[in-house]
């Protein structure tokens, strides 16, 4: 099977973007990114790191089909 390609539900589970949902890619190893960020109003960006929930739903793949991501901080550019 090839690792590098399909995507998982990113969860966001606090912070200012909590409840949303988003589609995004594994890394070219296969796992989940460890970090991903988002922009916001006014140029800013909000960064949320993985955390330990994970969902498999995917029968025959071992990568999980949902990530839960908690808040870390807001950058602002």
């Amino acid at each position: 099977m090839d690792t590098s390609s399909g995507t998982y539900t990113a969860k966001l589970i606090d912070g200012p973007l909590e409840g949303k949902t988003v589609s995004t890619g594994f890394l070219d190893t296969g796992d989940p990114q460890p970090r991903i960020s988002f922009p916001g109003d006014g140029g800013k960006h909000y960064v949320y790191s993985r955390g330990a929930g994970l969902e498999f739903d995917s029968p025959g793949d071992d990568r999980p089909s949902a990530v839960e991501y908690r808040f870390i901080e807001t950058v602002f550019d």
